[in-house]
């Protein structure tokens, strides 16, 4: 039978067609009135799709360039530094906290899991300059309750700076950028947006701005005070990734369109879009006897499904893609082969949803499982009729 390659995985996520319609018809110099436009376009319209009125800046590299720069940019060597994590994407931060010198302490939980307050708390002390925490760790599936940490941030009273690696959860969670005091949160070209990997964005607080001044770690291409000065200008310090730009604002075109010409309130139906997607997904697995790995804080930018006893995902994910062309995520590091994930977020819908869970019945079976056909997806319905869709 006829096959179509789909993405199932948490980035690269499946291309909006109207941006790639515009990155394969564009061609424009960046040092240009034209492209300045656009760039001031697509950093207003950032702005609205994160929801603050920080400045916003646009890197032509993947989201860990907006890490890196998120460390060197605001810390010193030896400035102790306090990392939350619970999966791969909190390690990342651990190391490269590590590599520009910082004094890292750590709240550490299992995969799959994510923290007590009052562990965040206890580490608190005066001394602690930034602490950075995923909003979803992507290789587990769990969402953090970023917003309590904040507060928790915030309520000890240091000069503390927050930073928030949201590169899965913006445009599938729920943040209030500035009313909780979020001084850097970071996305991803590859992610809700629809477009190829290739750009990182990051809002960035006064507060952050102030630190910097007396930051001393090296920086060079990431380093946000040159970009701040040559967006006021409608410009980036260095080369930009002009069709993946062309791109961008061509996918924040149709959010807005999903709002009826709001903005925000496309966001927040793309939010709804994902929130539905993985709930019926939940509903779905569950109703095949599988359990879900990050349970008790499920995100909605992906689920992650543990393996069944005798089975190692990769089989899984394997048969997934040679069967069907659907394109599933195995589990990364130390989870390798004991989960597949699912994703939920950007350029999905009703019937990627219900196409996805078909074939995971016919993939449980294949690998021995003993499956009703029409189960995981008569639930996924229901979970959709009781939506009411969005």
């Amino acid at each position: 039978m006829l096959r179509k390659n789909r993405l199932f995985t948490p980035g690269p996520t499946p291309l909006l067609p109207a941006a790639q319609m515009a990155m394969a018809t564009f061609a424009m110099h960046h040092r240009t009135a034209e492209f300045r436009a656009l760039y001031s376009q697509v950093l207003a319209d950032l702005k609205e799709f994160i929801g603050t009125t920080n400045d916003v800046l646009v890197l032509s590299s993947s989201g860990t360039g907006a890490m890196e720069g998120a460390i060197s940019n605001l810390t010193s060597p030896g400035d102790k530094v306090l990392v939350l994590t619970a999966g791969k994407f909190g390690e990342r931060w651990r190391d490269l906290a590590k590599a520009f010198g910082s004094a890292v302490e750590t709240v550490s939980v299992p995969y799959g899991e994510t923290f007590s307050l009052d562990d965040i708390k206890q580490k608190l002390t005066p001394e602690v300059r930034c602490v950075y925490v995923q909003s979803t760790e992507s290789s587990t599936g769990a969402r953090h309750d970023v917003e309590a940490i904040a507060q928790a941030v915030r309520n000890a009273g240091h000069d503390t700076l927050l930073i928030v690696d949201a590169i899965t959860g913006l445009g599938t969670t729920r943040f209030d950028v500035d009313g909780w005091g979020i001084d850097i949160i970071i996305g991803g070209s590859q992610k809700a947006l629809m477009v190829p990997p290739g750009l990182a964005y990051c809002a960035v607080s006064e507060r952050a701005w102030k630190r910097m001044e007396s930051a001393k770690s090296p920086r060079y291409y990431f380093d946000f005070r040159k970009e701040r000065k040559a967006a006021a200008k409608g410009e980036s310090s260095y080369t930009p990734a002009t069709s993946l730009f062309a791109g961008l604002a061509a996918a924040l075109d149709y959010i807005r369109e999903m709002g009826a010409g709001n903005l925000t309130r496309g966001r927040d139906l793309l939010i709804r879009n994902a929130e539905l997607a993985a709930e019926m997904t939940r509903a779905g697995a569950q109703a095949l006897g599988l359990k879900l790995f990050a349970a008790t804080s499920p995100a909605a930018a992906l689920t992650a499904i543990t393996a069944p006893d005798g089975v190692d995902s990769s089989t899984i994910v394997k048969q997934c893609r040679e069967s069907f062309s659907a394109v599933v995520a195995n589990g990364q590091g130390e989870m390798k082969g004991k989960l597949f994930r699912i994703a939920h977020l950007g350029y999905y819908d009703y019937l990627d949803t219900i196409g996805i869970l078909a074939a995971l019945e016919q993939v449980m079976v294949s690998v021995g499982g003993k499956v009703e056909y029409g189960s995981a997806v008569r639930a996924a319905q229901e979970v959709y009729e009781g939506g009411a869709g969005i």
